[in-house]
């Protein structure tokens, strides 16, 4: 049964633009769910025994938090703020380990990279910057040619990055190479989030414009257009089994998609105001999403 499970209402005191579902890590070995919000904070919550408990609330950002990621070892979190400044966190001690500026309109985004060495970070100016995490120093460079950059995704086997810009055009990098291999232009309106698939073949978009897209991502092919959502889809997370994803939107709904049949089969209509992050846990049975109403809400998704 797809269902509501937990409901943290006023967790933040601002919007909750970004969320993230960390593994197991600490002394319980309890997972986390890091917040980030337009209210300055980013806060770490505990997941155990189907409870949200507050564990820590990190300081330091002057502007709201724009994105929030984890490393896959679940023990390193990543902000970026409006005023980009990028804060890496240690999640256990709740305590900043570095400050990267990255200039005046250099980051948006962020994420990590498979191997956690790397957090790669969209900007106002198209350019996708990776910063070393161990130094704070930048490292590379892409250049999409293209407008701001909203989104950002890394592919889970470390080959592929693929960025999402304003003007609907969606960029896909070799890592390894540094070189633009694809440019995708299924989407008229701003891509605000994109997520591969956990084999790494599919990359699944989400615009404005209120589709979802599939692409096949060896070969650039668009393998399906997906609408159901009454306006702008805001997120996309792919579910770990590989068989679902989910996708968040202005119409304040998040639905489960069957990535074989691409059909819609849950919705959640909770949220009071529009969802703009949904995330699944490491081992996809359940999903957190973040709202304008400054609401976390966590679902049960039953593998079949």
């Amino acid at each position: 049964m797809y269902s509501l499970i937990a409901k943290q209402e006023q967790a933040h005191e601002d919007s909750i633009w970004s969320c993230v579902w960390g593994g197991k890590s600490g002394a319980d070995s309890s997972e986390h769910i890091i917040t980030g919000s337009i209210d300055d904070t980013v806060k770490v919550w505990k997941w155990n025994n189907d409870k949200l408990t507050l564990r820590h609330t990190l300081e330091g950002h002057q502007l709201g938090i724009v994105s929030v990621d984890v490393n896959r070892q679940g023990t390193t979190a990543a902000s970026s703020s409006l005023n980009s400044h990028i804060r890496l966190w240690d999640v256990e001690a709740g305590k900043p380990i570095k400050l990267i500026d990255a200039g005046p309109v250099d980051a948006w985004t962020v994420s990590f990279s498979p191997d956690s060495k790397f957090i790669a970070s969209g900007s106002h100016t198209g350019k996708v910057n990776l910063y070393n995490v161990e130094t704070g120093k930048r490292d590379t460079q892409l250049d999409t040619r293209g407008k701001f950059t909203l989104s950002i995704a890394y592919s889970p086997d470390g080959k592929y990055l693929a960025c999402g810009a304003i003007d609907g055009i969606i960029n896909i990098f070799d890592v390894t190479t540094e070189k633009l291999l694809h440019t995708l232009e299924g989407h008229a309106m701003p891509i605000r989030g994109l997520c591969f698939s956990p084999d790494s073949n599919i990359l699944i978009t989400a615009s404005d414009d209120g589709h979802i897209k599939i692409y096949d991502v060896q070969h650039a092919n668009l393998v399906g257009t997906l609408s159901g959502h009454g306006s702008w889809v805001l997120n996309v997370a792919f579910s770990p089994d590989n068989l679902h994803f989910a996708s968040c939107s202005s119409d304040k709904s998040v639905k489960i998609w069957d990535s074989s049949t691409r059909q819609c089969i849950h919705t959640f209509p909770e949220h009071l105001d529009q969802v703009w992050c949904v995330r699944y846990n490491p081992t996809g049975t359940k999903l957190v999403s973040v709202s304008e109403d400054r609401a976390i809400h966590i679902y049960d998704c039953p593998l079949n």
